[in-house]
């Protein structure tokens, strides 16, 4: 039966974990080495990263362009522990050595791309006492992820669950069939499932089928039925007594619309990117994370980017209580531009006791005696400020390259004079991704106030 492609959808938001893979990038394999559960999965982790980044870009940046991450929160994305990184950083650095075969899951696509480095350069440095990534593809990966014509949704989230590399391998390929109607895989000959589900370049460790089914392939099902968002099943083709073709029956688990999340799950690597542009270490980060939930500091995140470039409040000297005390306390007392008060406790008034050295609301202006919006007006102005934000970073990357430069240097020239000009930030204008977190947000605000004058970000109806 003909698969029935699942066609192209809007791509998701930046945030979150998953990975839109190209189906010509689903079944790898191993040319020259072994590849190891961790460096699959931070593979993966580097692809979603590098996505997300394509994706904000209106246009394909060089060929020499260098993403990068932290390798804390590249490794927490995968799932994987502190106690991977010395074998995460040995295996990146093989990576661009490391040779591959790309094949298609599809019928008669067969291979795709036969002897890829999985990745042209690579290098690790340490920044303040912490491990960051950078790194390069070839120009036809880059292309492939960026506008992927086909592809598989694969939640990072549910990999990280998964304990062997025939699990993670076979998830992939089958999480494409996840809302195919045929409901079934595509049959391909047993050898062919060996090098796909196998670490190790093919004939390394080359079994005949019955044993590397009850050795490989039945433990990786019961992984992937117990820890995913999908069930599968084998199915057996046979010539005569022989098993000669395999393919495996896939179907979406009911009540999972995305895999059971853990308790503490994988952290994004890209909020972390985010924090460490406003200059929150990700060690502080994460002790956030874990208090009040991943979502929740994302939210919050958004929240202290707005008011970092807003130049009609006074500045952020501590970007980090600022979070914290949002997180805390919510954002009414943000929007408003004074420091965040303490909520009452069942009615009662609280006095908290404050350093002299924080700044406090004027005793004529008590906080209690701002009246709060409606909650559905501040709902319309913010949906229809959104809407406006995302039109004018349209509009600037339609600029001419020159001009569109001309507006990054003056808003990195407000940021510096803020002291909001961190390395991250000029790291990323430098390399063109300049419509992201803070320097996003000012740019915007710099090109708007000029262009459409002051009162760009008001809408007399958006609250009506």
């Amino acid at each position: 039966m003909d698969e029935k492609e699942v066609t192209r959808a809007a791509a998701p938001k930046e945030e979150g974990t998953e990975l839109r893979k190209p189906h010509e990038m689903i079944v790898m394999v191993p040319r020259s080495r072994r590849v190891t559960l961790t460096g699959r999965r931070l593979y993966n982790a580097l692809l979603q990263v590098s996505q997300s980044r394509l994706q904000a870009m209106e246009t394909m940046p060089a060929a020499d362009y260098m993403f990068e991450a932290p390798l804390p929160a590249l490794l927490r994305t995968t799932g994987s522990s502190g106690e991977d990184r010395t074998a995460a950083k040995r295996y990146l650095r093989e990576m661009r050595g490391l040779e591959v075969d790309w094949e298609s899951t599809a019928p008669g696509d067969g291979l795709k791309w036969r002897g890829f480095s999985m990745l042209s350069e690579v290098a690790i440095e340490v920044r303040n006492g912490e491990n960051w990534v950078s790194w390069s593809y070839p120009p036809t990966i880059m292309s492939a992820l960026r506008e992927p014509a086909r592809w598989a949704r694969i939640d990072l989230d549910v990999l990280a669950k998964l304990g062997s590399y025939a699990a993670v391998a076979l998830y992939e390929i089958c999480a494409r069939y996840r809302d195919n109607p045929s409901g079934v895989t595509s049959r391909k000959p047993v050898q062919w499932w060996a090098d796909a589900l196998n670490p190790a370049p093919g004939g390394a460790e080359r079994r005949e089928w019955r044993k590397f089914k009850n050795e490989r392939v039945k433990p990786a099902i019961e992984e992937i039925n117990s820890e995913t968002d999908i069930e599968i099943e084998l199915i057996e083709h046979k010539l005569g007594r022989a098993v000669s073709e395999v393919q495996f029956a896939v179907r979406r688990k009911r009540g999972t619309p995305r895999a059971r999340a853990l308790a503490e799950g994988p952290v994004d690597a890209g909020l972390v990117l985010r924090a460490e542009s406003l200059g929150i270490r990700e060690a502080k980060l994460d002790g956030l994370i874990k208090e009040f939930g991943e979502e929740r500091v994302r939210e919050q995140l958004d929240v202290l980017e707005r008011r970092a470039v807003n130049r009609k409040l006074r500045g952020i000297e501590h970007a980090y209580a600022y979070l914290r005390s949002l997180l805390r306390n919510g954002e009414d007392e943000a929007l408003l531009g004074l420091p965040p008060a303490p909520a009452p406790l069942d009615g009662a008034t609280v006095v908290e006791s404050r350093p002299a050295t924080e700044a406090m609301a004027p005793p004529s202006v008590p906080v209690a005696s701002v009246p709060s919006p409606a909650p559905h007006a501040v709902g319309a102005t913010e949906n229809w400020l959104n809407e406006r934000i995302a039109g004018l970073k349209r509009e600037i990357a339609a600029l001419d390259p020159v001009q569109r430069r001309g507006w990054v240097d003056r808003a990195l020239q407000e940021l510096a004079a803020r002291g909001m000009l961190s390395a991250v930030v000029s790291r990323r204008a430098a390399q063109g991704d300049v419509l992201h977190g803070v320097l996003g947000s000012v740019l915007v605000r710099v090109y708007a106030e000029a262009v459409y004058g002051p009162g760009w970000d008001r809408a007399s109806g958006a609250a009506a």
